[in-house]
C-alpha cells in the first residue's frame, strides 16, 4: 500500500476537508525526515498531515519516530475536535496495522477534568496524547495541573522520553511557546541525558520562526527543517480554492471604547448586537469572535433579547464539561436556517467551522489571520464578508487585554490597508515575540523536587505556561453544610468548570461576605480545607451550589446568584483524591511479600527488555528491593488488622484487604526499604541510584528527607524520625522467593543530617548528585520504570487471585 492509499483509507469518512487525498506537503511529512517547522495556511489539513505521517512511520518501524505523539493545543475545543478526528483515523487504519501484525496505537485525552492516564502503564506501546498546553506543559514541568502530585514524575518522564511534541497554533500559546522551545533545547543538550530520543514540531498558519529563538534553543534554530507549500502546490486547484477564497474585508460600524464603566460595556454590546443582526444573512452562518468571555456573554444575552433573533450559540472555555459537550455537538452541525455563533479565541485555532459573515475584534496580527480562517474556510461561498471591530486602547489600555497595545496598533495599520482577507492576499507574519518569563536549566532542576516547601507551597509554573491574564483554576459545585461530609466525593470530569482567576476572585469576594468560600483538597490532612487568600493556577476548588456563580447558557458567571444545579454522581465511582498516607494498590487480596518482590523484579526485567533499557540491572535490582520496608512491624500490623486476616496469615505480607490506617502518621514503607538497602549495599558502585529508585517508587519520598508538618515525634528528643520511620526501627529477615535473603536490619537516619555522616553524604547531597549525573529526564525515566513494574505485578496478582 502506498502512503496516498493509506491516507485515503484513513480519511474515507470525510474526516478531512472535502475528503481530498494527500497534498504534496502531506506526503513529504510521511516520506521524508521529520521537520521542526510546519507553516501551511488554514484549512489545509495540518492535523491529518502530522498524525497520519506519524502512523505511517510507526507502521513501518521508523527509528526516528518516537513512540508517543503529543498534540499540545492552546484551546480545549480544539483538543476535543482533534481527539475525535484521531479516533476516526485510527479506526479506519486498524486493518492496515492488523495486516502488518503491528499493534494499533491508542489515543488519550488530557484536558481539565478529563485526563485519561492508562497510557502511563505501557511505555513500550505507541500512543497519541491530545491535550491542552495547560495540562501537558504543567506535566512537562513536573507540576501537573489537576492530578495527584505523586504521579508528577511519571508523566514528566513519559512526556520527555520517546516523545514527539507537536505544538499547534503556536501564535496562541503565549509563554508556553517559549517553554516548549526551552524544553526541546534541554532535551537536545548533553547536560540533560534522555532515556530515549524525543523531538518537537511547531505548526501554524502564521508561524514566525524567530519566535523560537529562545536563549537556549536559538543555537538550534538555523538547523531546523521547515515545510511550506511549494509554488507548484499553490497553483493546484484544490489549494487555490482555499488560498483565494472570497473574503471581503471592511471595518465594522461599531467600535469598542470608553469602557471604564459597566454602562460603557453595555452600550458597546447593544450597538454590536444591532450591527450583527443587520448584517446576518438568513440561511448562512455568522461568527462573532471577541477577546473576552465577559463581552461574549454580554453580546449573547443581547442577541437573545431580540424578537427577530436567529438561532444562536455561545462558545468559550468556561463551561462545565457536561454543557460544553452539548455545545460542541451543536457547533459541528450548522442548521440549514443559519445561525449566529458568539465566541472567544476558543474557535480561532483549528476548529473546523466556517461562516459567510465574520465579526472579529482587533487582536494581534497572527490571531487575526487565524480568525480570518473561520470565514469561507474551504471556498464554499461565492460571497463572504469580514468586519473588524476597532478597540480604542488609548482611551482605556485595559481594552487591549489579552494582547499588548503595540500589537493592536500594528494589526490596525495592516487592516486599514487591506480589502481582502483571503490567504493569498495577506502579508506574512513578522510580529516579534512578546517578552515572557523564560525557563532556564536551573529552574528545571529545581522543579524536579516534588516536595512542597515548609509553608506547604509549590513553585508556581503558571508564568511558563500561559499569560498571566489567561491562567485558570477549575471549580465544581456541591450542596453541603460540611465540606468533609462522607458524601463529598471527588469531582467527576463532567462537574469541572474552568474559571479564570480574575472573575473567580470576584466570585470569592462576593461569597465571603456571607461567610462562605472555596475549598481545596489537602493531601496531607486528607480533607477539604477552606481556601484563604487568592486562588492559584491549576487549583481544583469546591464551591457552594446555593451561592451561584454559573449559568447553563452563559457558563461561569461570577455575579450570578441563582443556585447552581449540581450534576448527579457518575455511574462509575470516582477515586478519592490522592492522599499522602494512602496506598490503594496495597489493598487487595493477600499477597506474600517475597512473592510480590519477585513478581515486580520479573516485570521490570520484561519491561526493560522491551525498551532495550541500558540501566536494566539497576532497575531490576530496585524492583526486587522496593517493598522490603513493608516487613516493618507498623506495616504488617496494618495488613493483618482486619477480620479476614484472623489466624490465616503466616508469612510477611505485601498486600491484604485490610483498610485501616497506619499507627504512625505519614509512615512510608519505601523509606524503610531504601534505608535497608543502603545498610547492606551502601558501598556498591550504584548503591545511591538503586536507593533512589527504591525510595521514589510511590513518588512520596524522592529528593529530600525530613519530617513532615504535624508528624508525631518519638519519646526520645534525640531520636531522629521522618515519614513515620524512627531511628533504630527493626526490619526482620525477608526471603525473596529463593533469589535473595535480606538479613534483619536496624534502620538508621544518618542521611537526614547535613554534610557527611558516618555512612557518607546526606540524602539531599546524594539525590542532587544523581540529578546532576543522570539529568532530570533519565532519572525520572528510571524511577518510572520501577513504578510501572510494580503496577503491572500488582494487577497480575489481583487478576490471578480473582
Amino acid at each position: 500500500m502506498s502512503y496516498a492509499e493509506f491516507f485515503k483509507r484513513a480519511t474515507r469518512d470525510g474526516v478531512h476537508p472535502h475528503g481530498l487525498g494527500p497534498f504534496r506537503y502531506q506526503r513529504r511529512l510521511a516520506e521524508e525526515p521529520w521537520p521542526e517547522l510546519l507553516d501551511v495556511p488554514t484549512g489545509m489539513g495540518k492535523t491529518a498531515a502530522v498524525t497520519l505521517a506519524w502512523l505511517w512511520k510507526s507502521l513501518h518501524g521508523d527509528r526516528d519516530t518516537p513512540r508517543r505523539l503529543i498534540w499540545c493545543l492552546p484551546m480545549r475545543v480544539l483538543v476535543e475536535q482533534t481527539k475525535r478526528n484521531v479516533d476516526a483515523w485510527l479506526e479506519n487504519v486498524a486493518a492496515s496495522f492488523g495486516d502488518q501484525g503491528v499493534a494499533l496505537p491508542k489515543a488519550y485525552l488530557l484536558i481539565g477534568g478529563e485526563v485519561e492516564d492508562t497510557w502511563t502503564e505501557s511505555p513500550e506501546a505507541r500512543a497519541i496524547l491530545v491535550g491542552t498546553q495547560d495540562m501537558l506543559l504543567s506535566r512537562g514541568l513536573m507540576r501537573g495541573y489537576g492530578m495527584s502530585r505523586y504521579l508528577w514524575p511519571v508523566h514528566f518522564a513519559l512526556l520527555h522520553n520517546d516523545a514527539f511534541w507537536v505544538f499547534d497554533e503556536v501564535q496562541l500559546m503565549g509563554p508556553g511557546l517559549a517553554t516548549g522551545a526551552q524544553l526541546e533545547a534541554f532535551r537536545r543538550s548533553a547536560e540533560v541525558k534522555l532515556g530515549n530520543s524525543s523531538r518537537s514540531l511547531w505548526i501554524s498558519a502564521t508561524l514566525n520562526p524567530s519566535w523560537l529563538a529562545t536563549v537556549d534553543f536559538a543555537r538550534y534554530l538555523n538547523g531546523t527543517i521547515p515545510v511550506r507549500l511549494s509554488s507548484e502546490e499553490k497553483k493546484s486547484s484544490a489549494v487555490r480554492q482555499r488560498r483565494e477564497a472570497v473574503k471581503r474585508l471592511r471595518r465594522a460600524s461599531t467600535e469598542l471604547g470608553q469602557e471604564n464603566s459597566k454602562a460603557g460595556a453595555k452600550a458597546y454590546a447593544a450597538a454590536l448586537v444591532d450591527e450583527i443582526a443587520a448584517r446576518h444573512r438568513p440561511g448562512t452562518q455568522t461568527l462573532v469572535v471577541v477577546n473576552t468571555v465577559e463581552r461574549a456573554q454580554a453580546i449573547y444575552q443581547g442577541l437573545a433579547k431580540r424578537s427577530d433573533r436567529a438561532e444562536q450559540l455561545l462558545v468559550h472555555a468556561r463551561f462545565r464539561s457536561a454543557e460544553r459537550g452539548k455545545i460542541n455537538e451543536r457547533l459541528r452541525l450548522t442548521p440549514d436556517s443559519g445561525r449566529i455563533v458568539v465566541a472567544t479565541q476558543a474557535v480561532e485555532a483549528g476548529v473546523d467551522i466556517s461562516s459567510a459573515t465574520l465579526f472579529i475584534e482587533l487582536a494581534s496580527w497572527s490571531s487575526i489571520v487565524q480568525r480570518f480562517g473561520r470565514c469561507n474556510r474551504y471556498g464554499e461561498c461565492t460571497e463572504a464578508n469580514v468586519f473588524w471591530i476597532d478597540l480604542d486602547v488609548e482611551t482605556d489600555i485595559k481594552l487591549a487585554l489579552p494582547y499588548g497595545a503595540e500589537a493592536l496598533a500594528s494589526a490596525r495599520e495592516r487592516l486599514r490597508e487591506l480589502k481582502s482577507a483571503s490567504p493569498a492576499n495577506l502579508p506574512p507574519t513578522d510580529e516579534s515575540a512578546p517578552l515572557w518569563m523564560v525557563l532556564r536549566h536551573k529552574d528545571l532542576l529545581d522543579l524536579f523536587n516534588t516536595d512542597s516547601d515548609l509553608s506547604g507551597f509549590d513553585i508556581d509554573v503558571s508564568p511558563y505556561i500561559r499569560d498571566a491574564e489567561e491562567i485558570d483554576a477549575e471549580v465544581f459545585w456541591r450542596v453541603f453544610d460540611d465540606p468533609n461530609a462522607p458524601a463529598q466525593r471527588a469531582p467527576s470530569p463532567d462537574e469541572l468548570c474552568r474559571a479564570s482567576l480574575t472573575p473567580l476572585r470576584e466570585y470569592l469576594t462576593r461569597v465571603r461576605k456571607v461567610g462562605r468560600g472555596a475549598y481545596r483538597w489537602d493531601s496531607l490532612s486528607e480533607r477539604w480545607l477552606e481556601l484563604h487568600g487568592d486562588p492559584r493556577p491549576g487549583m481544583v476548588l469546591m464551591l457552594d451550589a446555593g451561592l451561584g456563580g454559573y449559568d447553563a447558557e452563559l457558563g461561569f458567571f461570577a455575579t450570578s446568584i441563582e443556585p447552581v444545579t449540581p450534576l448527579p454522581p457518575p455511574a462509575k465511582a470516582i477515586a478519592a483524591p490522592a492522599a499522602y498516607g494512602s496506598d490503594p494498590r496495597s489493598v487487595q487480596p493477600f499477597v506474600e511479600l517475597g512473592r510480590h518482590l519477585a513478581d515486580v523484579e520479573d516485570e521490570a526485567r520484561n519491561l526493560c527488555a522491551a525498551l532495550r533499557e541500558p540501566f536494566a540491572p539497576a532497575v531490576a535490582r530496585a524492583a526486587r528491593w522496593h517493598d522490603v520496608g513493608k516487613a516493618h512491624a507498623v506495616f504488617q500490623k496494618t495488613l493483618t488488622s482486619c477480620a479476614d486476616a484472623g489466624g490465616k496469615v503466616q508469612a510477611l505480607l505485601a498486600k491484604s484487604p485490610c483498610r485501616r490506617k497506619h499507627d504512625r502518621r505519614y509512615f512510608r514503607h519505601e523509606l524503610a526499604s531504601m534505608l535497608a538497602w543502603l545498610a547492606h549495599h551502601g558501598h556498591d558502585s550504584d548503591a545511591d541510584l538503586i536507593a533512589y529508585l527504591v525510595a521514589a517508587h510511590h513518588g512520596k519520598v524522592r529528593m529530600s528527607l525530613r519530617a513532615l508538618p504535624d508528624e508525631e515525634p518519638t519519646d526520645d528528643p534525640q531520636r531522629r524520625f521522618a515519614r513515620g520511620i524512627w531511628e533504630g526501627d527493626e526490619i526482620p529477615v525477608v526471603e525473596i522467593q529463593g533469589r535473595e535473603q535480606v538479613p534483619a536490619t536496624t534502620l538508621r537516619l544518618d542521611l537526614m543530617s547535613l554534610g557527611d555522616g558516618p555512612d557518607g553524604p546526606s540524602w539531599v547531597a546524594r539525590a542532587q548528585r544523581l540529578l546532576r549525573e543522570h539529568g532530570p529526564f533519565r532519572l525520572s525515566w528510571l524511577e518510572t520504570l520501577v513504578r510501572i513494574a510494580d503496577w503491572r505485578a500488582s494487577r497480575k496478582e489481583l487478576e490471578g487471585d480473582e
